[in-house]
C-alpha cells in the first residue's frame, strides 16, 4: 500500500506575508526581523545574536543621553506618519501623474485615430467628454480600454493639434502645461 504523505505546514510572515524562509529576500526584511525573532527563531539564529547586541547598545546609549525632563516628550518623537500602502511582495503603489497624453495612430494607410489618455485624472467624465468631442469635430468618438486597462477616448480622424485648444477651453481644470503629444515614441509638451 502507498504511503500517505502529510501536508507541509508553512509558516508565513505576519509582516510581509511571504514564507518565513523568504523574508530576507523581500523588500521589508528590516520590518520583518522583530516578528521573525519572536515567531521563527530557529530559521534566523544570527538575528537573535544581532538583536541582543543592538538592545545592549541601545540601553547604554539611553543611559548616557538620559536627562531629567519636566513632562515633555523625548526630542526624537515627531508627528505620526501615514502608513504607506504596500502591495504583495513589498511593492508600493505609484501615484499617477496628472497629465493628458494625445497620440495619433494611423490605420489602413490613410485613416487615423487620435487617442486621449488621462483626462479622467482631472475629474472629467469620459463618456461626456467623448460626446462633446464627437459633436465638436463631427467624428466618431468613443471610450475604450487601453493596453494598460485604463479607459481612454478614441476619436476618428487627425485632430491632435485642434484638440488641445478644445480641451483647455471646455475643461478649465486641465492646464495646457499638463497636455503632451506622443510623436515618434517621445513625449513632447503641447505648449
Amino acid at each position: 500500500m502507498a504511503e500517505i504523505l502529510e501536508p507541509v505546514q508553512v509558516l508565513y510572515c505576519g509582516v510581509c506575508s511571504l514564507p518565513a524562509e523568504y523574508c530576507e529576500f523581500g523588500a521589508d526584511f528590516e520590518k520583518c526581523k522583530p516578528w521573525l525573532i519572536r515567531n521563527a527563531p530557529q530559521l534566523y539564529p544570527d538575528l537573535i545574536q544581532e538583536s541582543n547586541s543592538k538592545v545592549a547598545d541601545g540601553i547604554s546609549d539611553q543611559l548616557e543621553s538620559s536627562s531629567i525632563t519636566h513632562g515633555t516628550e523625548p526630542s526624537g518623537s515627531s508627528a505620526p506618519k501615514e502608513p504607506v500602502k504596500r502591495l504583495p511582495g513589498g511593492k508600493t503603489k505609484k501615484k499617477e501623474k496628472q497629465e493628458v497624453i494625445i497620440e495619433k495612430v494611423t490605420r489602413n494607410k490613410r485613416k487615423s485615430i487620435t487617442t486621449l489618455k488621462g483626462l479622467d485624472l482631472f475629474g472629467v467624465k469620459l463618456s461626456d467628454a467623448s460626446k462633446k468631442l464627437g459633436k465638436k469635430f463631427a467624428t466618431g468618438a468613443f471610450v475604450v480600454k487601453g493596453p494598460t486597462e485604463k479607459d481612454q477616448i478614441d476619436v476618428q480622424g487627425d485632430i491632435a493639434y485642434d484638440i488641445v485648444e478644445f480641451v483647455t477651453d471646455t475643461w478649465p481644470d486641465v492646464p495646457e502645461t499638463a497636455i503632451y503629444f506622443i510623436e515618434d515614441g517621445k513625449k513632447v509638451p503641447a505648449v
